[in-house]
Formats: structure tokens, sequence, C-alpha cells
């Protein structure tokens, strides 16, 4: 038998866990830490947030389940709770992208205005990669890069890339990736990679999606 106000109950707390991701500055640091462990101080230079703002915008995250602490001397270092983070991300945005017509019409501006040829989803992605016709492109900082890559991606940041396309072979397909579905640098370096003639696209999603999905990830 049931009693009490259990569903209520249970409902309060999801409702804890929609609050903690109803914060556009706290969607943004939960991509940054889906990359690999972050200190304070970098998410909040990378998310343009006082130290102070980005650790309260942490401590609700810390405090719904969705991101872990780990303390090296003084420093704390965040990173996400697990690959079901990732999928709650994953949820939100495919309702938003169908329901939400901002969405929409933020995607086509930025996104499919630039580059209209359809991204290439993971499965196939992994398929060619084994078979050796594509170049996997990595365009993350370094450090992401080190927490967790693609199998043998090639890393190389979209500022440097226009001085380093010999690292890249011109006879074979460029895949590009970045930090998720919304991080517009692999769209920059597929723009660049075509104007020099290369044959370039970009990755469905991004890294966290791929390591959620349970695809083969390096160190």
């Amino acid at each position: 038998m049931s009693g009490g106000n259990f569903k209520q109950d249970v409902y309060a707390q999801l409702a804890r866990v929609a609050k903690a991701v109803g914060h556009a500055n706290r969607l943004e640091l939960l991509e940054f830490v889906a990359q690999g462990p972050r200190g304070v101080d970098e998410l909040a230079h990378m998310t343009h947030l006082s130290v102070a703002n980005a650790s309260k915008h942490l401590q609700e995250l810390r405090q719904a389940g969705l991101v872990r602490a780990r303390k090296e001397g003084v420093r704390v270092f965040y990173e996400v709770a697990g690959p079901d983070v990732v999928d709650l991300l994953g949820a939100l945005r495919t309702v938003a992208e169908t329901r939400v017509a901002e969405v929409s019409q933020l995607l086509r501006t930025y996104i499919t205005a630039r580059d209209d040829l359809e991204p290439i989803p993971a499965e196939e992605l992994m398929e060619r990669a084994r078979l050796g016709l594509v170049t996997v492109l990595d365009v993350r900082p370094p450090e992401e890069f080190a927490s967790g890559h693609l199998p043998g991606a090639v890393n190389i940041t979209l500022e440097a890339l226009g001085g380093h396309l010999k690292r890249l072979p011109k006879g074979r397909e460029v895949i590009a990736y970045c930090r998720g579905p919304y991080c517009l640098l692999s769209v920059d370096a597929v723009a660049l990679l075509r104007t020099k003639g290369y044959k370039a696209r970009r990755l469905e999603d991004g890294f966290p999606e791929w390591k959620a999905a349970g695809m083969p990830v390096e160190a």
C-alpha cells in the first residue's frame, strides 16, 4: 500500500534536477565539464562569469547530482556525473528543437545556413574511420583532447588549422568534431577546409555524446 505524498515527493526531487538545468549558464557549464575535469577558475573564464557566480552554479549542479567534484590541494575540479547526464541534455535538446520555433531559427541562422550538408552520424563515422576512408579532426583545445577523444583523431585547434593543413591528407575526407551539436568550432573548421579544397563534413554530435553512447574513446 502506498501512503503519504509519495508522488509529490518524487516529483519535487525531479523538479530539483529540472531547476538545475533550467539556466543557460548551467547548461553551458555542463557542456564544458562533459569534455573532462575543469577547475572553477577555468570554467569561470570559459563562460565569462565571475568565479563566485560560476562556483554558485556548479554547486547547484552538484546538489542535483549532475556533476561531481574532486579536490586537488586548494583547487576543486568538476566533471559531469555520468553519461546519463549527457543523455538528459540530449533529450532536452531534442524537445526544444522540435517544439520551440526560436531554437529552429537559431539553428538555421548559425549552422544550416553555413553548412547545409547532412552531418555524419557516429556509427557511420566509426565504420568509415575503421576502413581508413576519413581523417577525424578534433578542433577542441589540447587539454580537452588529452582528457579523451575519438580513436585516431588529429588534434588541431580552429585557430591553428590554417597553418597545419599539411597534417591532413588532401585526398581523404575530413570529419571535424568539437564539444557538442551546438559548438560552432567544427562548423567553422569545415567551412575553412572546404575553401582550401578539402572534402569535409562534421560529426552529428560532439565528444560527450559519442562517449555517452558507449563508442570507443582514447585518452
